[in-house]
């Protein structure tokens, strides 16, 4: 049924404008519209209702067709090599150009075994499947995404097109993965159970030629696989009053829900118009970790010591039109993502500061939650600009019992100690009280000089007050301090009390 199945659809792809109509109307469908518009309509008709008796009117039409053809005195379409510049090459397959293939795909095309399907009926978005036009477009761009090794394109980033006037529209797809494809999907590894690092995903961006885009999910967007809906990621929350949540746009696995044979596979995009032009594209990629872009990283990635030295040496050339010289330069040995002691230094080539950062650390994160920002200067630092400083690494091995080094002019290093916490000392001069000839240490345990007799103004310097004193007293100290206001009862201010113990804190 399967092969039945691909030679309608083939043969639908051969028919001429009047053919459609004639194949539409046997089975009270439209027949008005623009001939990529029946194309789309008969292979939807030949996917979803393909019963003997439109295979048989399919057949019908196509022989009668080839029949004419040996009438009027042409080779029979089986034998005839087409030109090499009418057929054109399945990557130039475009959905947004004039669709005529009237007379461009030979009947041989039928039987041969290699027969790339998808290249034929496999790209079909909003009713279109047209070859380019002569003069083509700038094509919409994707950023490349480090997690994501591309395998084969499957759709081209192709627009969505609205087809009425909702909101609300729908633009299907309808494409089927080689054996080839099928094959590598099987046979890939699991990432977890039930994920294959070998994906179908959708990816979504702006239509937008200028550059390569990032990912970007139109408004109320679902995506449904044949019969069932696929999950797309949902919104960060907002700790912050009044800003809005943030939504991961990451490409989205279809793998699980789809058909892995040679059937035919129907993608539905739903998606909200509301005045943004959005493009989606597919794409067969093998997923990567962490682990293992660090392990390319480690092999492509390192710049060798005397390179690092070299650059070292450049930031700390003596520019003469600076006032100050700078003799050396501190870099902490220390991962500013974690505050951990870095494992394996990096930072981005287009960086302008000799601070590392920990790779390790710095791809997980990404894993989970992709920015691609410097910790360190918070500018762009993506994968392809990442190398390991190989002259940090060695010093990472050498100086073991230092949290920080010192680049110095001619490009050599010194550790540079961890001071130690000082112990807690008082700050405030100590109170020496208890005699009649009170005094103070200053903190080098240095008493002052011994302070005039007279006072100032002839008046008696008045004895050290204890400003430490707890509130809560013995109930003793209470009734010596009562004792001491009774006997000074006639006097117009009252005597401070003394502090029995020898020193006190000032502060």
């Amino acid at each position: 049924m399967a092969a039945e199945l691909v030679e309608a659809k083939n043969m639908v792809m051969s028919f001429r404008v009047s053919d459609l109509q004639m194949l539409l109307g046997s089975v009270g469908r439209s027949k008005s519209g623009l001939k990529h518009e029946l194309v789309t309509r008969a292979l939807q008709l030949v996917q979803f209702d393909c019963s003997p008796e439109l295979f048989k009117k399919i057949k019908e039409i196509y022989e009668a067709r080839h029949s004419i053809n040996t009438d009027l005195g042409q080779p029979p379409q089986q034998h005839q090599q087409p030109p090499p510049t009418h057929r054109p090459p399945p990557e130039a397959l475009s959905l947004h150009s004039s669709y005529d293939r009237s007379s461009t795909v030979p009947r041989t095309a039928l039987s041969t075994p290699n027969i790339d399907y998808p290249s034929l009926y496999g790209k079909y978005l909003n009713g279109l499947g047209r070859l380019p036009l002569k003069s083509m477009k700038p094509e919409v761009r994707l950023v490349k995404l480090p997690f994501y090794t591309v395998l084969d394109e499957l759709l081209k980033p192709t627009e969505l097109v609205p087809q009425n006037n909702e909101k609300l529209q729908e633009s299907p797809c309808v494409f089927a993965l080689t054996p080839r494809q099928v094959e590598l999907i099987r046979t890939s590894r699991e990432l977890q159970p039930g994920v294959k690092s070998v994906q179908v995903v959708l990816r979504i961006c702006y239509t937008d030629t200028s550059c390569p885009q990032e990912d970007q999910y139109p408004p109320n967007i679902a995506v449904k696989v044949n019969h069932s809906y696929c999950s797309v990621p949902g919104y960060y929350p907002s700790n912050k009053p009044g800003v809005e949540p943030k939504r991961p746009c990451r490409p989205i696995n279809l793998t699980h829900l789809m058909y892995l044979s040679s059937a035919t596979n129907r993608i539905t995009v739903i998606w909200g118009n509301y005045g943004k032009s959005y493009s989606v594209g597919l794409f067969l990629v093998r997923q990567m970790t962490s682990a293992e872009l660090l392990q390319r990283l480690k092999t492509i990635g390192i710049k060798h010591p005397e390179l690092c030295k070299a650059l070292v040496k450049e930031k700390l050339r003596l520019d003469p039109e600076s006032e100050i010289a700078t003799t050396g330069v501190r870099v902490s040995l220390i991962c500013p993502l974690v505050k951990m002691r870095l494992s394996v230094p990096c930072r981005a080539e287009t960086c302008a500061h000799l601070q590392c950062f920990d790779a390790v650390f710095y791809l997980q994160m990404n894993e989970k939650k992709p920015t691609w920002m410097c910790p360190v200067c918070d500018k762009p630092a993506t994968y392809d600009q990442l190398m390991i400083d190989g002259l940090l690494s060695k010093i990472l091995t050498e100086c073991e019992d230092a949290d920080e080094i010192e680049y110095l002019v001619d490009g050599s290093w010194c550790p540079i100690k961890a001071e130690k916490e000082r112990s807690y000392s008082p700050q405030c001069p100590i109170l020496v009280v208890g005699g009649s000839t009170g005094g103070t240490l200053d903190v080098n345990g240095v008493p002052p000089p011994a302070p005039s007799t007279n006072g100032e103004n002839g008046k008696v310097p008045a004895d050290v007050v204890d400003l430490t004193l707890d509130s809560s007293s013995s109930e003793e100290e209470e009734e010596e301090e009562d004792d001491d206001e009774d006997d000074d009862v006639g006097s117009r201010r009252k005597r401070p009390r003394l502090y029995k113990k020898d020193l006190a804190s000032a502060c």
